[in-house]
């Protein structure tokens, strides 16, 4: 999200002018152009199953659907039978995959959903918008662009699930071009960090160590900001932490953290030593410039020093952030660990 103080005043003029007028309202045909370097694999678009409601047992792969109803994608469901429904709905699709595409980088792209979506694929939450109720947040306007673990697409028959809320006016999978691509021109870690990690606000630099007991931490989705779920309005300290397993074949590479954009500002550790820092930190004292040099858009690309990490056993990454305002959190990718040879290739191309 664009930080308060980097709009112009002109800009501040004209949407207070919007705002007196009424003249702003939900653009349910918003449209993001298709980017050059997004190859489709699998189209999305047709009919999926459909119902209204909530269930957890949705999300799962094996989840019998067989007498739900059907809808076509994109379309809001006012449109389809469903007028006037706000609420809870559900949508999942069955596709199959023909070839392995492990080694691809793959995104899924859902394009508009109105208002507030997790979804699924083969069970696991792969992404999420906007805040469900009692903290509801509206992300009508967010384009859905989801990374995909290479390991969770398989060869055969693969299940979407989506979770939706739509609080007022239409609702559902709105507009867009749904489908798998594949994208050329962004890093693909070997080892994908993106998914639930642990969190909790406030400070405690014991949390950084490797032992610490972090069992009675919520669990929240990474990348997204800590604002779509469940943490609306806080400003302040939080951390995260993620235990993981690192093939061993990488052993003799140099590696690399990627941790995508965080706002506004962290300080990062794997295994109780601290290997990156973004921002000015002093852990005596409220961090008070977070802001100067846009830390919050800045691309957290850390070294990995020999040594720390165990190709034989379980690692933790722990993450120290501070938020001074608006959105916080670990909120864009990608995020994993990726070769030191494979990432200067990249940026040699």
């Amino acid at each position: 999200m664009i930080k308060a103080g980097k709009i112009s005043i002109g800009l501040h003029f004209l949407i207070l002018v919007l705002l007196i007028t009424g003249c702003i309202e939900k653009n349910k045909n918003e449209q993001t152009p298709k980017q050059l370097n997004e190859n489709l694999i699998i189209s999305l678009k047709g009919k999926w199953k459909f119902s209204l409601g909530d269930s957890p047992d949705w999300s799962k792969f094996n989840f019998d659907d067989s007498n739900w109803e059907v809808i076509n994608v994109p379309s809001s469901w006012e449109n389809q039978g469903f007028h006037g429904y706000d609420g809870f709905a559900w949508y999942r699709k069955e596709f199959i995959v023909q070839e392995d595409l492990s080694e691809k980088n793959l995104y899924l792209i859902l394009g508009f959903i109105d208002d507030v979506d997790q979804t699924y694929l083969n069970g696991k939450l792969i992404g999420l918008s906007g805040g469900f109720p009692p903290d509801y947040n509206t992300a009508f306007n967010a384009y859905r662009r989801y990374k995909l673990p290479n390991d969770l697409l398989r060869k055969g028959k693969n299940v979407i699930a989506i979770r939706v809320f739509d609080n007022e006016l239409e609702g559902g999978i709105m507009s867009g071009e749904p489908g798998i691509y594949s994208v050329n021109d962004e890093l693909n870690p070997e080892l994908s960090l993106e998914g639930i990690w642990k969190f909790k606000i406030g400070d405690d630099k014991i949390r950084s160590e490797k032992n610490y007991d972090d069992s009675d931490w919520d669990s929240l989705f990474v990348p997204a900001h800590w604002e779509m779920q469940g943490y609306r309005n806080y400003d302040g300290f939080a951390w995260y932490r993620k235990k993981f397993f690192i093939n061993e074949n990488l052993s003799k590479e140099k590696l690399i953290l990627l941790l995508g954009k965080i706002d506004d500002i962290d300080q990062t550790f794997i295994n109780g030593i601290q290997i990156g820092s973004t921002g000015l930190w002093n852990f005596e004292k409220l961090p008070q410039d977070f802001n100067s040099r846009n830390e919050w858009d800045q691309k957290r690309i850390y070294s990995i020093p020999d040594g720390i990490l165990n190709f034989n056993g379980e690692n933790v990454i722990a993450v120290r952030v501070y938020d001074g305002f608006q959105d916080g959190g670990i909120y864009q990718g990608p995020v994993g660990i990726i070769t030191q040879k494979r990432f200067r290739e990249f940026y040699a191309r």
